[in-house]
């Protein structure tokens, strides 16, 4: 098979042999290499120091790292938490302490995925980074406020590398197109594989190297729509199930239904679904946030929820993936209170703080002689023996505990007329408090 990329080293990975030299030929990641950012500051200094470079997949860690020891003079190591362990650490140590000692020169340690390694494999860098030996660089996809120990993140800035751009992936598709002239890409094509590549420029190149395949077994030099379709099979957009993306978009789908948009609540939910959640977990939330952010505005929501989690286990996919659907939507439309849940949350940190107050005597259970002549449940009053079901100036909490106000229903939905319901039996409880008082 003849090579259609003649430069560079020709048996590696497109991804390798693009990979960018200079500072200037990194695509992406302005908002750190920008003239007067961070790391472009860091660079022109020649000031190395240890960091953390969060960000997803394919958007230029590893690069950095690299282009960092060339620029700084350093001698690079890199590991990867996935494979490597204390030992593999200590040698790396003992090999950078032989380099300051023989050739006077400083060493980057760059660790891969380093949120894999555990608090003991993270503890052991610590020393070195302390003592200067070692300029620490670890690559992590995942949020480093939980997955780094906080003694090695504050000793290590934190950048967070962003997506690429549908731009910026076009600006790379169009330097390694220079290598294979004779292929032309249709503009369908080419928003296509941009699309594919979902922000990742090492899936965007990978790609253009199974394209150049296909048009050779395929004897074609014209690349169009449907050829990629055929040839790049549609991966999954990006979605961790354990991982910080995940529950970035499960606060998206749930700030969106929080905030009446269903048009948003639509997309977070098919996203979701779309990157291989699992729909019953999906459901599951659309019912806390039924309970959440709707309640009493329209009880309807709870059971709008529920329903729609057995519809999905009854069904399954995908058809049942439409009933979470028009769940999600009925959520995002309904009058919100969030009344019960600050009610809830309200009663349980009063009974945190308050002490164990006996039960008024009223109100205790008195199933037995001795406790009805220890005035178990006297006086209690019957409330549907009463005018409208309702004891007038009867009191349920314990005696001299202050009215804590818990619930205070919203003027929306169905609460609205709750809310004012209960302001009629509270002017009523006034009232006859106030009779009771006189008499």
């Amino acid at each position: 098979m003849n090579d259609l990329f003649g430069k560079r080293e020709p048996a590696a990975p497109l991804a390798e042999r693009l990979r960018p030299r200079t500072l200037d030929d990194v695509v992406g990641q302005s908002h750190l290499l920008g003239p007067g950012k961070p790391l472009r500051l860091a660079f022109e200094a020649r000031k190395p120091h240890s960091m953390i470079l969060w960000g997803p997949p394919g958007v230029g860690k590893t690069t950095l790292a690299r282009l960092m020891a060339e620029a700084f003079d350093a001698e690079f190591i890199a590991l990867s938490a996935v494979f490597s362990g204390v030992k593999d650490i200590r040698e790396a140590v003992n090999r950078a302490q032989l380099d300051l000692q023989q050739k006077g020169r400083h060493t980057i340690l760059f660790v891969d995925e380093v949120h894999r390694f555990n608090k003991a494999q993270q503890d052991a860098f610590l020393p070195f980074v302390e003592q200067g030996l070692i300029t620490f660089i670890g690559a992590t996809t995942e949020n480093p406020s939980f997955e780094v120990n906080s003694a090695l993140l504050s000793r290590a800035a934190v950048y967070v590398l962003q997506p690429l751009s549908d731009a910026e992936l076009e600006q790379l598709f169009e330097r390694a197109r220079q290598e294979t002239p004779h292929l032309q890409y249709t503009d369908a094509a080419k928003k296509l594989l941009v699309g594919y590549a979902d922000g990742d420029a090492r899936r965007m190149l990978n790609m253009l190297e199974q394209m150049v395949t296909a048009a050779q077994e395929s004897k074609r030099t014209d690349i169009d729509e449907e050829l990629v379709r055929n040839t790049i099979a549609q991966t999954l957009r990006r979605f961790d199930k354990g991982g910080d993306a995940f529950y970035d978009q499960i606060s998206a789908l749930h700030k969106s239904v929080r905030g009446s948009s269903p048009d948003a609540a639509l997309y977070w939910l098919m996203r979701m679904l779309d990157g291989g959640a699992d729909p019953l977990y999906v459901g599951r939330r659309l019912v806390r946030m039924a309970i959440e952010d709707i309640g009493l505005a329209d009880p309807r929501a709870l059971r709008f929820a529920l329903d729609a989690c057995e519809t999905y286990e009854r069904l399954g996919s995908p058809e049942g993936e439409l009933a979470l659907a028009e769940a999600a939507l009925y959520l995002a439309v309904a009058p919100k209170s969030n009344a019960a849940y600050t009610a809830f949350n309200r009663a349980r940190d009063l009974i945190r703080k308050d002490g164990s107050r006996p039960v008024p005597e009223h109100l205790r259970n008195a199933p037995t002689r001795l406790m009805r002549q220890l005035g178990y449940g006297k006086a209690y009053r019957y409330a549907h023996d009463e005018a409208d079901a309702y004891a007038a100036g009867e009191r349920y909490l314990p005696e001299g505990m202050p009215d804590p106000k818990l619930y205070e229903p919203t003027p929306r939905g169905l609460e609205a007329r709750i809310r004012e319901h209960l302001a009629e039996l509270r002017e009523r409880d006034t009232a006859a408090r106030k009779n009771g008082s006189e008499e």
